[in-house]
């Protein structure tokens, strides 16, 4: 599509009439990935039309809940008890956010985070569309090893100090969108632009049972909304990876481990199942001894994965945990 970015992102060209008036990329840290977590902490960098920064802004947010996977974002509910909560935020980010793009790193999970926390304050995120920087690095053809931030920003030379910190992780991709959007303008290249529709999930329901089923109380739960769709499997190409084998508590996954899913899940099971693949991971059907780690949200049920679990001594992580795990999966022994 376009044989040398680089050059062609410096090369003078009328800047195309269609594109954007403004940016606000964005970075949130969150409890888990289901649809009832919260987030943490966020961050926004305002960009102009062609990607200058404008400012930045950023904030810790209290979800009233546990924290999640802390090993991974480093906020502790002691960090986060005198943190405000997002109703307390909710004006202040929508001003950052008012008739601008967001831009993110798989957009579609930052904005439904931010329409679901904005659906519980009974509130509308101001954002009409969203521009995900990993479709946009698709669009552009960049020969990239994987979609993982890190690996855009070591593509355009941008130094990451603090993976997984909202902060720090909105200026890398602040950083690494500016070349891709000039190389997109250079070369007539479509921005990958989605509408973002209002949340109504919430819409009819009454305030207090919007703040128990979204763990939105004071020391509320994790909630037990699930999502009803339900899809057939089907096939994935085979797993390019050996199998390094089982997971560690505490160290990242590694491309070619094997993972098995049990029970239900927040989060669609083929779309939790596309991003293991996406990661370099092998999705497994059943669970044998080779297995790498299991997923589940009941690690006491008795279905056959997880007594085969126990038996094995497989290791296990809810689906909160995997999903934090998979933001930082560590390249193939090969």
């Amino acid at each position: 599509m376009l044989e040398d970015l680089t050059t062609a992102a410096s090369v003078p060209a009328p800047w195309p009439a269609g594109y954007p008036q403004g940016y606000a990329v964005v970075d949130v840290e969150t409890t888990g990935l289901a649809r009832d977590d919260r987030i943490i902490s966020a961050a926004v960098y305002r960009l102009d039309a062609r990607g200058e920064v404008e400012d930045h802004w950023y904030t810790t947010v209290n979800p009233r809940r546990d924290p999640g996977p802390v090993w991974i974002h480093g906020l502790t509910s002691d960090v986060l008890a005198d943190a405000p909560l997002f109703e307390e935020v909710a004006e202040e980010f929508a001003a950052r956010l008012a008739d601008r793009v967001l831009v993110a790193h798989n957009a579609v999970f930052d904005w439904q985070m931010i329409a679901r926390e904005y659906a519980r304050a009974r509130r509308e995120a101001p954002v009409r569309q969203r521009l995900c920087t990993i479709a946009l690095a698709k669009e552009l053809a960049l020969p990239l090893p994987n979609h993982k931030l890190e690996s855009l920003a070591a593509h355009f030379g941008v130094v990451q100090q603090r993976a997984h910190h909202a902060l720090d992780d909105a200026r890398v991709l602040a950083e690494a969108f500016r070349p891709s959007l000039r190389a997109a303008a250079a070369g007539g290249v479509r921005l990958p632009l989605h509408e973002c529709r209002p949340l109504t999930e919430w819409a009819d329901r009454p305030a207090a049972q919007i703040g128990r089923q979204a763990g939105g109380a004071p020391g509320g739960g994790y909630g037990s909304y699930r999502p009803s769709s339900w899809r057939p499997s089907r096939k994935r190409p085979v797993c390019p990876h050996p199998n390094p084998g089982r997971y560690e508590d505490g160290k990242p996954l590694k491309q070619g481990m094997r993972v098995a899913f049990s029970g239900d899940t927040s989060v669609e099971r083929e779309l939790l199942e596309d991003r293991a693949a996406e990661a370099g991971l092998h999705v497994a059907t059943s669970l044998s001894r080779l297995t790498s780690l299991l997923v589940t949200n009941d690690p006491d049920s008795g279905t056959s994965k997880v007594v085969k679990a126990r038996q094995f001594g497989t290791p296990v992580v809810d689906e909160a945990a995997f999903g934090q795990l998979l933001r930082d999966v560590a390249p193939a022994d090969e």
